[in-house]
């Protein structure tokens, strides 16, 4: 009997104190994952612009050539100082997981100037290639109104029409979605707000 008391109190003073090292620890990293998220954000941002930047100084360019605006609450949108341009940070459910990213609109706030994705979640090699460039690039210049329609590859002709990726149809279509369910939000929230 005498063992098994022992026994609880020492696993319970082993728990209190990896307890305690775990929540010193997640205060302590806390802020460098905000700075990362935020610098993230920002380098998504300056691409979905086609704005060019390096590593090292993103954060200036991002400062000298965007303008942050607040919508909402706790929402904001980003427009570029040159171009006028919108960008707005979107998410949503994608097929196996979130989808992250920023989304660029011309000043005319229909046509599309740039996507980049800030994290993804989607099968490798497969889903996973709605992140690479090839596939973004296909939005650029299409309309979102009235939606964006997804085609199978090399079908798209409409201005509102983009090609999809043989064997990601599933992802494809879950990216669609996120953007056009996120663009009518964020359009009717900007155009409120000015």
């Amino acid at each position: 009997m005498k063992e098994k008391v022992w026994m609880v109190v020492f696993v319970l003073v082993l728990g209190s104190l990896l307890t305690f090292a775990l929540v010193r620890v997640d205060a302590y990293t806390a802020p460098f994952i905000a700075e990362n998220q935020a610098r993230k954000l920002q380098i998504s941002v300056l691409k979905a612009l086609d704005i060019p930047f390096t590593e090292e100084d993103a954060n200036e360019v991002f400062t000298e050539k965007v303008q942050t605006e607040p919508i909402g609450e706790e929402d904001s949108y980003y427009i570029a100082k040159e171009s006028g341009d919108i960008v707005f940070k979107f998410l949503g459910s994608g097929l196996w997981g979130p989808i992250e990213g920023a989304l660029a609109l011309a000043s005319d706030l229909e046509t599309i100037k740039g996507i980049s994705i800030i994290h993804q979640e989607e099968t490798p090699g497969l889903g996973g290639r709605i992140a690479e460039d090839d596939f973004l690039n296909r939005f650029k210049t299409k309309k979102i109104s009235p939606t964006l329609t997804l085609l199978s590859q090399g079908k798209a002709s409409q201005e509102n029409e983009v090609d999809g990726i043989s064997g990601a149809t599933l992802s494809c279509k879950a990216f669609v979605a996120i953007i056009n369910s996120q663009t009518q939000k964020y359009v009717s929230l900007i155009k409120e707000s000015k």
